[in-house]
C-alpha cells in the first residue's frame, strides 16, 4: 500500500479500512497466486473492500500463475506478472462468490462454475478445485484423500515424503498441517483404509504439534484391505466411516452428504 510515510510497522494491528481512511492510502495492491487458499482470501478482502467509495479507484490486482509463498525474487523477474484495475463488476463477483462458499450447500459454487469472472481469472478453477475435495460418489474419497491412499499404495509410506511442501502430494486445497487430520480420518472407524498410523497420536492433544509431528514421523503407512478396495472403487468409504466435517459452509454428515463426480464435473445432492 502506498501512502504516509507514517503508515509503516506500527500501524499492522489495524483494521485495513480503518487504516486506509486515517493515512490516505493512494493504492491498494493485492496479490494472489491461483491457489484455493489464495483465491478465497482474495474474494474475501474484496468482499470486505466493497462498500467503500474509493476503493474502485485505488485498488489493484497482481495476477501470478505460481506459488507466491515459495517464490523467490529471481523468479518473480522470469514470469510476467499481469496488473488489473479492479472494477465494480470484480467487487459484485467476489461478493457472490464469497456468499456462495459460506452458504449451507455447494450448490451456488458449483453455480460459479458456468459463470465468467474476466477479471477474477483463476476463480473458477479454484473453486473446481474446493468441489473436487467433496467425496466421490463411488469411493467416498476426496481429491486428496484418494491421492493420499495412491501414493501409499505405490510405497511412498512415510509421512515426511507426503507432507513436505511441493512434494508428492502435489495438494493445493491443504497445507501441511491440514493433512495430518486428514490421514487420521482414513486411519480410524470401523473400516480404516490405512493402517501403521503411531496409535499415540489418538490420544496426544491437538496443541502438541511436537509430539505429534514425532508421532507421524514415526508412523510406517500402508493400505487395509478395505483401503486397496476403496481404491479401486469397489467401496464406500463413506458408506462404512462417519464423517462430520466443514466444507466451507456446508457441514457434511453422512446423512447430509453432498458428493463431486470428477468425471462428469457434477454435484450429487444428498
Amino acid at each position: 500500500m502506498r501512502g504516509s510515510p507514517q503508515s509503516g510497522l506500527a500501524h499492522k494491528e489495524l483494521g485495513l479500512v480503518w487504516f486506509c481512511k486515517a493515512y490516505g492510502v493512494e493504492e491498494i495492491e493485492l496479490w494472489f497466486d491461483p491457489s484455493p487458499s489464495n483465491q478465497l482470501q482474495l474474494i474475501w478482502i474484496l468482499d470486505y473492500l466493497r462498500s467503500e467509495s474509493y476503493a474502485a479507484e485505488r485498488t489493484r490486482l497482481r495476477i501470478v500463475d505460481f506459488d507466491l509463498l515459495g517464490a523467490h525474487s529471481a523468479r518473480l523477474r522470469d514470469h510476467t506478472i499481469r496488473q488489473l484495475d479492479v472494477t465494480e463488476f470484480d467487487f459484485e463477483a467476489a461478493r457472490i462468490a464469497w456468499e456462495a462458499y459460506r452458504s449451507p450447500t455447494p450448490e451456488l459454487c458449483f453455480g460459479l462454475l458456468s459463470q465468467d469472472f474476466p477479471g477474477l481469472p483463476f476463480l473458477k478453477p479454484a473453486m473446481e478445485e474446493l468441489l473436487a475435495e467433496l467425496p466421490s460418489p463411488i469411493t467416498g474419497l476426496g481429491a486428496t484423500e484418494a491421492r493420499l491412499l495412491g501414493l501409499i499404495a505405490n510405497g511412498h509410506n512415510r509421512t515426511k515424503e507426503l507432507f513436505e511442501p511441493d512434494g508428492l502430494l502435489e495438494t493445493r486445497v491443504f497445507d501441511q498441517w491440514e493433512l495430518g487430520p486428514l490421514l487420521e480420518g482414513l486411519a480410524s472407524g470401523p473400516m480404516p483404509a490405512i493402517a501403521g498410523l503411531d496409535p499415540k497420536l489418538a490420544t496426544l492433544p491437538q496443541r502438541d504439534a511436537r509430539g505429534r509431528n514425532a508421532a507421524y514421523r514415526r508412523s510406517r503407512l500402508s493400505l487395509t484391505e478395505f483401503g486397496q478396495a476403496v481404491l479401486d472403487g469397489r467401496e464406500d468409504f463413506r458408506g462404512h466411516n462417519p464423517i462430520r466435517r466443514w466444507w466451507g459452509g456446508t457441514l457434511l454428515t453422512n446423512e447430509r452428504l453432498w458428493r463431486w463426480n470428477g468425471e462428469t464435473r457434477s454435484l450429487v445432492a444428498p
